[in-house]
């Protein structure tokens, strides 16, 4: 059942723009993506790229209307551990994880990739790799082209959206820490334990893939988050002209914060501070780059905040009154989905974001 408060398949339908990596990002697109046309099979490519602005994808959505024309993902490509660390050493390519867990969440059937995409070998030379991060290694040598094997790999797997890496550029993420120390690469970051002042790209002249800015520049909704302050989001718009296509963009323009702090990240920030951590990476146009916050404020089981307090960890303060300081609305509401670890409700979440996509005129396409 499509629900009550958004409105039926019709002419008027979005393009929306996902940013982010990790968890966050996947978990958003699985909600999205049950308003996006499923992918036309006899031609295998996706109906909403090549259905005319001014009429409707002729394939029906399968449990909701048909709201969204068009979907993309744009996603950060600085991860440098695990299995897409060892490829991105031994074969000189982006990593692809971030990338492989976007394809399974847009994918048609998802339980099906699922089980082939995030399988892992126990054995052998393989050991520790994802089938998923495979294959997009095997097509990016095949093709030459990170970019390109991406977009290949999508409509091999009837991907119901665009995944675009932020740059096809092979960079390092440094921070430099309160200490005055700089710590280079995603992973001893991560596992850093001083507080981080700034984040930087090296190299700083990394380009955006022109289709990602294409993409932006038509949005009717933009998404940042959720996902990791740092290393999921901010890196993105350290790519050059990311903050300036976002600050340029006529999308509705939308911050989903997290619902907890996470540990060498966030710990201690609240609400506002995410906010404003994102808007110091921004440079000049930063006023430009939000216009809500997507915050929950609904309570969280006794069982669920004790084990995240083990970490140190604790739900993220909506200081509204802050926020709005900053010339960014917030949006209040329960987005939590609890079970042994704490994820946002991609039917919530999702629903919402439509909700305020549709509460704005659509922006004028740019050719």
């Amino acid at each position: 059942m499509a629900p009550s408060n958004l409105p039926g398949s019709s002419e008027k339908m979005l393009r929306v723009v996902a940013i982010g990596g990790g968890t966050g990002l996947s978990t958003l697109l699985r909600g999205l993506k049950q308003y996006v046309a499923t992918p036309d099979r006899r031609r295998g490519i996706r109906l909403p790229q090549d259905t005319k602005p001014e009429k409707a994808p002729s394939a029906p959505c399968p449990n909701r209307p048909c709201l969204i024309r068009e979907l993309s993902a744009v996603v950060t490509v600085t991860d440098d551990g695990g299995s897409s660390g060892r490829l991105r050493e031994d074969f000189k390519m982006l990593p692809p994880g971030d990338i492989r867990n976007c394809m399974v969440a847009l994918s048609e059937d998802e339980h099906l990739l699922s089980k082939l995409f995030q399988y892992r070998f126990e054995h052998g030379d393989l050991e520790g790799h994802s089938f998923g991060n495979l294959f997009v290694a095997a097509l990016s040598h095949i093709t030459g082209d990170f970019a390109q094997a991406v977009q290949m790999s999508s409509q091999i797997l009837a991907a119901r959206g665009n995944i675009f890496p932020v740059t096809n550029t092979d960079v390092t993420l440094a921070a430099m820490m309160h200490d005055g120390t700089t710590v280079r690469g995603e992973t001893n970051i991560t596992h850093s334990k001083q507080s981080i002042m700034e984040l930087v790209l090296e190299p700083a002249d990394a380009k955006p893939l022109p289709e990602m800015l294409e993409a932006i520049a038509n949005a009717d909704l933009i998404t940042l988050g959720p996902g990791s302050l740092y290393t999921s989001l901010i890196t993105n718009l350290l790519v050059r002209g990311v903050p300036e296509a976002l600050a340029a963009s006529k999308a509705t323009k939308v911050y989903v914060c997290n619902l907890m702090t996470q540990a060498n990240e966030s710990l201690g920030l609240s609400a506002s501070q995410h906010i404003e951590k994102i808007l110091q990476h921004c440079g000049e146009i930063a006023s430009s780059v939000f216009d809500y916050a997507l915050i929950n404020t609904a309570p969280i089981s006794a069982a669920r905040l004790d084990q995240y307090a083990r970490e140190g960890q604790s739900p993220i303060e909506p200081d509204l009154d802050r926020i709005r300081a900053l010339g960014v609305e917030p949006i209040t509401g329960n987005f939590i989905h609890e079970n042994e670890v704490l994820r946002h409700d991609y039917d919530r979440l999702a629903e919402k974001l439509l909700e305020i996509g549709f509460a704005k005129p659509a922006p004028t396409l740019t050719h």
